[in-house]
């Protein structure tokens, strides 16, 4: 909290206003450990659970939703090489990631493959000790800015377990990336495509067995689904603060509208919806630590709840503010366009409901 009153919330809306990539806070977040939060004690991280994740972020984003989100990818990659590289990868990655020197980004995602994600069609092709990777990742954040690229590409026939993990380098020559994306919200932090033409990768920096990378990449996403929960948790109880602040100052009828029944009955609400949510995520984030057999579904469920709830909290605090909400003088209308898109990220919330709805009827 404190890190995120000195380092972030002070210049949150210059970073929106501006499209500015805060790397030097990144640098300063890495010193703390946040660029490690879930990596092993013995590769240098700080080895905490992930409710301990969830906390972190949940604080973070109480300054600045889109900057506390960009933490959780950078620790899903960081994670994911920890949990599944081999020894030598570790070595030369983990280091510079752990501290932040260097920052990472996750490629899953492509131009016609989202919700399904399996079906993607990058390619990498074993050609002696090198694999060549061809394809396109789509709405990758950090892309072009970013040092170290975790790229899920084709190896293989079969649709899930034809999926390959790799580190890629950004200046591996045929990597290149698009134009930075003109978005409604997350402004700090950049998101473009990464293109592979005919890029050629070492094998040892293959992320475990081959065709063992879309069960790698599905692992990184309970986390990830639990964070970006957590990040529209904070960001929403950002916003009822501000409205309960708003309301006990803001006149009208020759009162406060704090004063008013409406007010109080849609701030109780707000609250106890946003409780809710948090209990269900700091559950689910419970579960996935422990490694429970229902810790996918939880996490699908505290992801659906927390960011749909986190969405609805936002929209009734900038109603409260009325027309001032509105505008760009008052933090909420960036936490209503920051936290909009956590219902599509890290598995949209129809894939949520798609994930609780098959596990239960199993």
């Amino acid at each position: 909290r404190k890190f995120t009153a000195d380092r972030i919330t002070p210049f949150a809306a210059e970073w929106d206003e501006k499209h500015h990539y805060p790397v030097d806070v990144w640098k300063a977040a890495g010193e703390l450990g946040f660029g490690a939060i879930y990596v092993s004690e013995d590769s240098g991280g700080i080895g905490l659970g992930r409710l301990d994740a969830a906390l972190i972020m949940e604080a973070m984003s109480y300054g600045c939703p889109a900057t506390s989100a960009y933490i959780s990818i950078h620790n899903m990659g960081a994670w994911m090489i920890d949990t599944f590289a081999d020894q030598q990868l570790k070595d030369r990655y983990l280091p510079e990631l752990v501290t932040m020197e260097k920052i990472a980004s996750y490629c899953l995602t492509e131009p016609g493959s989202g919700s399904d994600a399996a079906a993607l069609k990058t390619t990498a092709r074993l050609d002696g000790d090198h694999y060549v990777l061809n394809g396109t990742k789509q709405f990758i954040s950090g892309g072009g800015y970013n040092d170290v690229y975790l790229v899920m590409a084709r190896t293989g026939e079969h649709k899930s377990r034809g999926i390959s993990c790799f580190v890629v380098d950004k200046d591996t020559a045929g990597v290149s990336f698009g134009a930075p994306e003109k978005k409604l919200g997350w402004n700090s932090s950049p998101t473009a495509q990464v293109i592979f033409e005919d890029a050629r990768v070492p094998v040892e920096n293959r992320v475990g067995a081959e065709g063992d990378g879309f069960k790698f990449a599905m692992a990184g996403l309970d986390g990830g689904r639990l964070n970006i929960g957590a990040c529209s948790l904070g960001g929403a109880q950002r916003c009822l603060d501000e409205a309960v602040l708003y309301a006990k100052d803001r006149r009208q009828f020759d009162q406060a509208i704090a004063e008013f029944q409406n007010t109080q009955f849609r701030l109780a609400d707000m609250a106890a919806e946003l409780e809710a949510a948090r209990a269900l995520l700091y559950l689910a984030a419970a579960k996935v630590t422990a490694g429970a057999a229902d810790k996918t579904r939880f996490s699908a469920m505290a992801k659906l709840v927390a960011t749909d709830t986190g969405s609805s909290v936002v929209d009734r605090a900038l109603q409260i503010f009325g027309g001032y909400g509105y505008l760009k003088d008052y933090p909420i209308e960036r936490f209503w366009r920051d936290l909009r898109v956590h219902r599509i990220l890290e598995g949209t919330n129809e894939v949520m409901r798609m994930i609780v709805g098959r596990d239960l009827l199993k």
